[in-house]
């Protein structure tokens, strides 16, 4: 299943970390639900082990989804929408778009953008009579999804009535928490409990993505099936070259050790949402204590001068695929040190979502940090909600002033320069090798915006040689985010945001008609405070507002970067 190329280099380093596994009994220790084998205290990691044994717990759950599906069915439902954000919706995400829907069942999307433009369209997509809306979050009072909610509630309110609206909502999240309560007032009568032992982007084989999974006509007891499949091959302790979790989680650490950090994932297009869920996954686990393995999806790497010394590539898809994908030939001729990670024709994610899980946590070993935390996540949720308390004490966000203004593009920076292309050389001569640079685009998620977005991330590879990532906020802060702030800060962070066309009420709680904000306030405290938050942990961060024509002025900030 796990093929390794030119892994030779790191062999010696890679049979210690194997030596250390074994003689230390990791794999029987991470099995005991010991928290020792991170770190000495049990915070935040005694009670976030319940992944490991969730393809099983969830597999006696399986024929109430079903139930639930059908359920949904008979009402008439063709269409269901997420409303989540991170581990409530990225696993979601995979399902909606490698898999095709089953005749008879839900078409399945997903909705993480708290740009108006997305919200709308995500309501222009879902007639309200024919939808039903998945609400999750672990904790129950994400702010993201709390205003989703809200909106679709008021508009499925106003299509159907007070007493129909409960019949058009589900509800995701662990027990107890304030969106349980609320979904009790409101009579919502569907409400699905996550494991709070599991944390979000552990959370795959979960409800959180089973249950919308079902809806689709997944059949989820087979994704269970190869979970727990892989389970059992991860408990291999004699020769853990036969355990699939320890080997790629070995593989992951002592390269990232050794200065291959950047895990470049090459997928086939049919997959190429689960590098997003993968790239969360590792980045908010491992991204901290100065420490980070930086995942780079949805990368082409082929630009003339592009220093690929820090990289060790991923290839995952079917025998066919890795046969076919002309640039994994091209890594391995190159030496480039590549594991190609073979699925079987059926895509079994199942398996593939707890072997990256149990390798991730294998990794976190060797890093010496605990994989299960986020510390530094709420840096930027503490400033955006300053920043709305401005703008609710005042009715306006704080006054900025942009450092240059050309060709209806506005740049925000501290640096000191005599022109906008000064400012952009100045930033990107921070550039330096073992760095990266992240695009943090504050825009609505589309094909043509992705394609602009590809085209600005090619111009910055081709000019400094170092790995790119690009991401949409808000769903990037609940996933790389954390590594951003947490990791050695060797990265340089392009904040993109625009002016919006449309705006959307937010109503005060579901039902209310008062709103004291909208979406695009919403989206412009968390771009700022994620900026704010970024120059506080002394990370190098540019602002480019683009105006409202998102990849009008994308096309001129590649033509900027020459």
């Amino acid at each position: 299943m796990i093929q390794t190329f030119n892994l030779e280099p790191y062999e010696e380093e890679f049979g210690r970390g194997l030596a250390e596994l074994a003689g230390r009994k990791i794999i029987p220790r991470i099995w005991e639900k010991d928290w020792t084998v991170w770190k000495p205290e049990p915070g935040e990691i005694a009670n976030r082990l319940g992944w490991l044994t969730s393809p099983r717990a969830m597999k006696a759950k399986a024929r109430c989804l079903h139930a639930f599906a059908a359920s949904a069915r008979r009402a008439g439902f063709t269409r269901a929408l997420v409303l989540g954000m991170g581990g409530s919706s990225l696993a979601p995400l995979v399902m909606a778009s490698v898999f095709q829907t089953r005749r008879g069942f839900l078409d399945l999307d997903v909705l993480d953008s708290t740009a108006p433009e997305a919200v709308l369209r995500a309501r222009r997509n879902h007639p309200v009579r024919k939808s039903l809306f998945i609400v999750s979050s672990k904790s129950g009072t994400t702010a993201e999804t709390s205003s989703f909610f809200g909106f679709f509630w008021n508009a499925v309110e106003a299509a159907v009535g007070q007493a129909a609206a409960p019949g058009h909502f589900a509800v995701i999240t662990d027990p107890g928490t304030p969106l349980e309560a609320l979904a009790g007032r409101l009579g919502i009568k569907n409400v699905f409990h996550g494991d709070p032992e599991i944390g979000g982007r552990f959370s795959a084989l979960s409800p959180f993505c089973l249950v919308p999974a079902t809806l689709k006509g997944i059949p989820v007891s087979g994704m269970l099936e190869a979970g727990l499949g892989m389970s059992r091959r991860c408990r291999e302790a004699r020769d853990l070259r036969a355990n699939p979790g320890a080997l790629l989680g070995t593989i992951l650490g002592v390269l990232a050790l050794r200065g291959r950090d950047k895990l470049t994932i090459i997928l086939p297009d049919r997959l190429q949402t689960f590098g997003l869920w993968l790239e969360q996954l590792i980045a908010e686990s491992t991204g901290k204590e100065g420490r980070g393995i930086l995942p780079v999806e949805g990368e082409s790497f082929r630009g003339p001068g592009l220093d690929l010394g820090d990289r060790l590539f991923v290839h995952v898809g079917t025998k066919a695929e890795a046969r076919n994908d002309g640039r994994l030939t091209g890594l391995v001729d190159a030496g480039q040190p590549v594991v190609n990670i073979a699925l079987p024709p059926s895509y079994q994610l199942g398996g593939q979502f707890f072997l990256w899980e149990f390798a991730t946590a294998v990794a976190g070993r060797f890093l010496g940090i605990n994989p299960f935390d986020q510390p530094d996540v709420e840096s930027a949720k503490i400033r955006s909600r300053e920043t709305l308390a401005v703008f609710r004490a005042t009715g306006a966000l704080p006054p900025e002033k942009p450092r240059f203004k050309v060709k209806g593009i506005s740049i925000f920076s501290d640096l000191e320069a005599r022109s906008a292309a000064d400012c952009l050389g100045k930033f990107l001569a921070g550039a330096a090798p073992g760095g990266y640079i992240a695009i943090q685009a504050f825009l609505a998620p589309g094909k043509r915006i992705q394609a602009s977005l590809d085209m600005v991330r090619s111009r910055l590879a081709d000019k400094t040689g170092l790995p790119t990532t690009a991401g949409f906020g808000p769903r990037f802060l609940h996933s790389t985010g954390q590594l951003h702030k947490g990791d050695a800060g060797r990265g340089l962070f392009l904040q993109i945001t625009a002016q919006d066309r449309f705006d959307a009420a937010i109503p005060d709680e579901p039902g209310s008609k008062t709103s004291t904000f909208s979406f695009g306030i919403l989206k412009a405290a968390q771009a700022r405070g994620d900026y704010e938050a970024l120059k506080a942990a002394g990370r190098r961060v540019l602002r480019i507002e683009i105006g409202s024509d998102s990849p009008a002025g994308l096309r001129q900030v590649a033509s900027l970067l020459g």
